[in-house]
């Protein structure tokens, strides 16, 4: 099974992306959201992922929920790991094991496809605060890690695909 890595900026089209190449990869897709839907914004962008997947949230416990759904869905979404990494380090965890359990739940999990999806921050200026700071540095080492495992990595730019590693998407993906 060939995992794959979409990277893009903020409203770059890489969800969009991701959503065609996992409802034309998987017959049983789910979504699995790393955002919780608490304000009504966020229920509306949930709600319109229903329509079209199987729907989880799950803030933090991402390896297990990778297995546990894995059971049931061919292809998993896992939007966003920029995000999942933000919860982790608002309660506290520690990013880089967590990190380290998604990259080895994903070398040895073959029988179903996951494609996460995530928000390249390092292409902008230095923040310039610690927080803003550690955040970029955790996103930036967490991508060269997934990538590292990961069949598949592309890049979305203005919703064009450009691949990085791996096969070239299809046309209509």
């Amino acid at each position: 099974m060939r995992h794959t890595l979409v990277l893009g900026g903020a409203r770059s089209g890489k969800t969009a992306f991701a959503e065609r190449l996992a409802l034309r990869t998987g017959r049983h897709p789910l979504y699995l959201a790393t955002a919780e839907a608490l304000d009504p914004e966020m229920r509306d962008r949930v709600a319109g992922d229903a329509a079209r997947f199987a729907t989880r949230e799950e803030p933090t416990q991402l390896s297990h929920a990778i297995l546990e759904e894995g059971r049931e869905s061919d292809v998993i979404l896992v939007d966003s790991i920029t995000l999942w990494i933000t919860n982790l380090l608002l309660t506290g965890k520690d990013v880089s094991q967590a990190v380290g359990e998604l990259c080895a739940t994903l070398v040895e999990f073959q029988t179903t496809k996951v494609i996460l999806v995530t928000h390249e921050v390092g292409l902008g200026i230095v923040p310039e605060n610690a927080m803003a700071r550690t955040f970029r540095d955790l996103a930036g080492s967490t991508h060269q890690r997934l990538a590292e495992v990961c069949d598949d990595v592309y890049f979305v730019a203005a919703g064009l695909p450009f691949t990085l590693k791996g096969a070239p998407p299809m046309a209509d993906a």
